[in-house]
């Protein structure tokens, strides 16, 4: 089962989950988004926690503090040893930087980049905050390996889509390049012809002779 919560600190509201117990925790580490960012109370254990990056945060690292927040008091809360504590901090990392080898406990990681792990501080448990995330909670079963096709599906139909749209918009540029080149030729065959020495005269004193 995976806990989801919904954060409304920022518009559109962002996506909080976590996983019921450790065992949920590996399948959750193994299908992560792309766009998820991983939280956990620092050396002690806790849930954890992932925030789906909204469209409208450009990335992990321009998370609102608000927001942070909100992540923050929630690993807190969930987090047996954490949740008594004060002055506790709470690490956070995209997804694609956990590392899960074959010798780790159940729910343990480790990091590819150590650079890439960002703290933030939690002085104390703001239970405002906490009960503001809880009443937003939803549990529902997800099927991980379906969610992760679906996923992949609708990614290469969005790229598919956007390399439509930039063919289309290529084709406009060439054939309105094409049409300027053309204007241009046309422009210049009749200055060409206006001016076209004929005996001395060009074309257009000619034919105002015959007029």
């Amino acid at each position: 089962m995976v806990l989801f919560f919904t954060s409304n600190v920022i518009d559109p509201p962002a996506t909080i989950y976590m996983g019921r117990d450790k065992v949920e925790n590996e399948d959750l580490i193994k299908y992560g988004f792309p766009n998820d960012v991983w939280f956990h109370v620092d050396k002690l254990s806790s849930a954890h926690v992932y925030l789906r990056l909204p469209a409208s945060i450009p990335s992990w690292e321009n998370i609102p503090q608000a927001l942070l927040v909100d992540c923050g008091q929630l690993v807190k809360a969930n987090s047996i040893e954490g949740n008594k504590k004060d002055d506790i901090t709470v690490i956070y990392t995209p997804w694609d930087n956990l590392k899960k080898t074959g010798d780790m406990a159940t729910g343990q990681v480790s990091f590819h980049q150590d650079k890439r792990v960002k703290r933030i501080h939690i002085a104390k448990r703001e239970n405002p905050i906490v009960n503001r995330l809880n009443k937003t909670k939803v549990e529902r079963v997800v099927d991980h390996e379906q969610e992760k096709t679906d996923r992949i599906k609708a990614e290469a139909a969005a790229r598919r889509a956007a390399a439509a749209e930039k063919k289309k918009a290529d084709l406009e540029l060439a054939r309105a390049r094409e049409a300027e080149k053309k204007a241009k030729s046309y422009d210049t065959m009749f200055e060409d012809a206006g001016y076209e020495e004929r005996g001395g005269k060009s074309v257009a004193e000619m034919e105002d002779d015959f007029m």
